[in-house]
């Protein structure tokens, strides 16, 4: 399958009412797990990629070391791969753009990109995102991809929480060439809904603590479901679990 096709295919997938659902991998080995368990499509954490390799999340794990995972990742399974690029590696539109071409190169249809700024404080104000929204999309058309651009807003983390800036965000990003509006760390459904009924980009929710059921997402208007870090977390909370109760036989401790 062409990578148009699958950048295609992906946007189909989501659908408000009846979401896609995306259990987040972190690696290539992560991600044929999910794909060989049924999933539509592979998306990635940029926390879990991050922890994978012993680095912190907000762009502590090289740029180099990531594009090495997220091609892996592509070339291990026939699924469209969206990626986690957090703010792109760049405040410049220029780098940041050539940042995205790389990644087309290695295969991937989507991205995360969130207003957050990731080496200092607070957010990109409205039109400064919209603007880098444009530079991604500008880079993907030259590439012939529909580069499905997740644009991420961190409003609902500790910006003021507020729903009608999240609608103002969404609208401008949607504007600049945005597919999908992503809102983590809101969990109030009233607010999922409105935002969900009004913003004309399909929704993005992130599984957290409080945040409703997939199925009442579903009924909210929801088009996409994520998982986040909890598949590493939980993975990795599991692995503890088996080392710990192992048993000891001293007779095989010296071999």
């Amino acid at each position: 399958m062409s990578q148009a096709k699958k950048a295609k295919d992906f946007a189909a997938l989501h659908v408000k009412g009846n979401p896609v659902i995306l259990y987040n991998a972190w690696d290539a080995g992560s991600a044929k797990a999910i794909a060989e368990a049924g999933a539509k499509a592979i998306a990635t954490s940029s926390w879990s990629v991050a922890a994978a390799q012993g680095y912190g999340d907000g762009e502590d794990l090289p740029i180099a070391i990531a594009e090495q995972i997220f091609a892996k990742i592509a070339s291990s399974v026939e699924l469209p791969v969206s990626v986690d690029f957090e703010g792109g590696y760049s405040d410049d539109d220029q780098q940041l753009a050539a940042n995205v071409s790389k990644l087309l190169d290695l295969g991937v249809i989507g991205i995360n990109f969130e207003d957050r700024i990731v080496k200092g404080k607070g957010l990109y104000d409205i039109d400064r995102q919209a603007k880098r929204i444009a530079a991604i999309r500008r880079a993907a058309e030259h590439k012939g991809i529909p580069l499905f651009i997740n644009a991420r807003t961190d409003v609902f983390f500790g910006n003021g929480a507020d729903v009608g800036e999240a609608l103002q965000r969404e609208n401008a990003y949607a504007s600049a060439g945005a597919s999908g509006f992503f809102i983590p760390g809101l969990t109030d459904a009233d607010q999922i809904k409105r935002i969900a009924s009004e913003a004309t980009l399909p929704v993005n929710v992130m599984v957290m603590e409080g945040v409703p059921s997939n199925e009442k997402l579903a009924t909210l208007g929801v088009a996409r479901v994520s998982y986040g870090p909890i598949p590493y977390i939980e993975a990795m909370d599991e692995l503890q679990k088996k080392v710990w109760t192992l048993p000891f036989d001293p007779k095989r401790a010296d071999k």
